[in-house]
């Protein structure tokens, strides 16, 4: 008996960013969301991190021509409609990176990752001006957290008022939009902010959970992979909002620390 198999062309998303060991962060969590709303994953590594639930202890970066390969043979092949970008961690590898994306007409998520939720830096300080000046004009939509939008921003958020004030900056740098996420206080009550010209609040709640290791590349990869399957970018948002909110409802109690949200047990469609 011949079983003939089906085909089928799904939408593909590219990642860009820095392997996690412990698999709750990082490229790891990118491609278990995208296979949680039914997006084939690609990636491309900038950088190996030893790492757990408890923390990360070691960073060793890619060389940039071997990134820029990755992202070369994945362009010459495949039909990528939308990427990400993660852990860059350095100038080197932000400029490659930039370079690869500058004249690829596809939406493009920007994830400023430059601190774990554990303390440790993730990106080189000499970084932060390189992809304010490389990234944030090639930007659909740039995530930072309440610490990352201070960075780039060169603003103390406190407040809704001062986060708006740093979601305009980051807007007139460039960034077609920007969603702060969570401006990292419980008592904004789980809020993001979106901003594209505009303020515009997202209600939430905040979920009492210790749980919570890649929400931020979840959330990112949830609105990647909402606009590679031609969501508009205020759904997009919305349903990654989602995404996240039932992985954290469901995080995983797994090592000695923070474990990760669960990836598999959410509906991404």
């Amino acid at each position: 008996m011949t079983i003939k198999p089906e085909h089928i062309t799904p939408p593909i998303a590219l990642t860009i960013g820095g392997s996690d060991s412990g698999g709750g962060a990082g490229i790891q969590a990118d491609l278990l969301t995208f296979m949680a709303f039914e997006v084939h994953g690609c990636t491309a590594i900038t950088c190996i991190t030893a790492q757990n639930t408890c923390g990360v202890s070691r960073v060793d970066p890619l060389p940039a021509s071997g990134l820029k390969a990755q992202i070369e043979a994945v362009k010459g092949d495949l039909n990528v409609s939308a990427v990400k970008t993660g852990m860059l961690m350095n100038d080197e590898l932000i400029q490659a990176t930039a370079d690869e994306l500058r004249h690829w007409p596809i939406p493009l998520v920007v994830d400023p990752v430059m601190v774990s939720r554990t303390g440790a830096v993730l990106l080189e300080p000499s970084a932060v001006v390189t992809i304010r000046h490389e990234l944030l004009p090639m930007a659909t939509l740039l995530t930072p957290n309440r610490h990352e939008a201070q960075l780039l921003s060169g603003e103390e958020i406190c407040d809704e008022a001062s986060a708006v004030s740093a979601a305009t900056k980051l807007h007139n740098q460039g960034a077609a939009a920007v969603l702060i996420k969570r401006c990292g206080q419980q008592d904004l009550g789980g809020r993001d902010l979106f901003f594209d010209g505009e303020p515009h609040w997202l209600e939430g709640e905040w979920i009492n959970t210790p749980h919570s290791h890649g929400t931020g590349c979840s959330l990112s990869a949830a609105i990647t992979a909402g606009l590679a399957k031609q969501q508009g970018l205020h759904l997009a948002i919305d349903t990654g909002r989602t995404y996240v909110k039932q992985g954290l409802q469901r995080a995983l109690a797994i090592g000695h620390g923070q474990g990760p949200i669960c990836h598999w047990r959410t509906s991404g469609n």
